[in-house]
């Protein structure tokens, strides 16, 4: 896509997609107090726990980064009947909107291409954290289930953060951050037309991309499969 093309869909999304009301940073804020006031309250949960319980954590923050490849290359990229909005929302307006050679933000009001709607918040818990956190309580203790959604709840927010650090204009202070440059190339290469629906679909961190063989190296152009 051309430098005026995006140009010209920002614009039109803007005029339709984006309310007079909107806020970026009250978008931003919502959705950093809630998961902040969800983790709390799972923690607050906790009682005497063991050690082994504990692993929770490093469990749960491998099957989130797997949900979110699986999510990113699955629906976020392809129809899915019942997830059109998504695939619609991500492949069609977050990918026309920013490219490998447009990828920061304008505006703060820009953030609403880039972080969830709140609703979503309610489909991703509902569809992904509830139903495995019950599961846990049963099979194992209540201190494993509240441990996992805790991690699975703080990952969103990290998710959330990270991707808006990657559309931040360049060499901006987050640059700075550990890290935080070279997961955005990585990002930005999958923002090429030419790659997005085949390399990079971890938006976080890229181990599912690396042992699913969908890792595309943004220095070399090679990858690990």
């Amino acid at each position: 896509m051309s430098a005026e093309t995006t140009g010209q869909f920002r614009r039109r999304y803007r005029a339709k997609e984006i309310g007079p009301r909107y806020s970026g940073l009250a978008h931003l804020a919502f959705t950093t107090l809630a998961c902040l006031g969800a983790i709390a309250l799972c923690l607050s949960r906790l009682e005497a726990v063991q050690a082994w319980e504990w692993l929770s954590v490093p469990f749960s923050f491998l099957l989130a980064n797997f949900v979110e490849y699986a999510g990113h290359r699955g629906p976020m990229h392809h129809r899915w009947r019942g997830l059109g909005l998504i695939h619609k929302r991500h492949a069609g307006f977050h990918h026309s909107f920013f490219t490998r050679e447009h990828m920061a933000l304008e505006g703060r009001r820009d953030f609403k291409v880039v972080l969830f709607p709140p609703l979503l918040l309610l489909f991703f818990f509902g569809g992904f954290a509830l139903p495995i956190g019950l599961l846990l309580a049963l099979a194992t203790t209540a201190n494993v289930a509240w441990l996992f959604a805790a991690t699975s709840i703080a990952y969103f927010l990290n998710y959330e953060l990270l991707h808006l650090a990657y559309h931040s204009p360049e060499n901006s202070w987050l640059d700075r951050l550990p890290g935080i440059a070279s997961l955005r190339r990585h990002h930005a290469h999958h923002h090429d037309p030419a790659f997005k629906s085949a390399y990079n679909f971890n938006i976080t961190y890229p181990i599912a991309d690396r042992l699913m063989g969908t890792y595309r190296d943004h220095t070399r152009g090679e990858t690990n499969s």
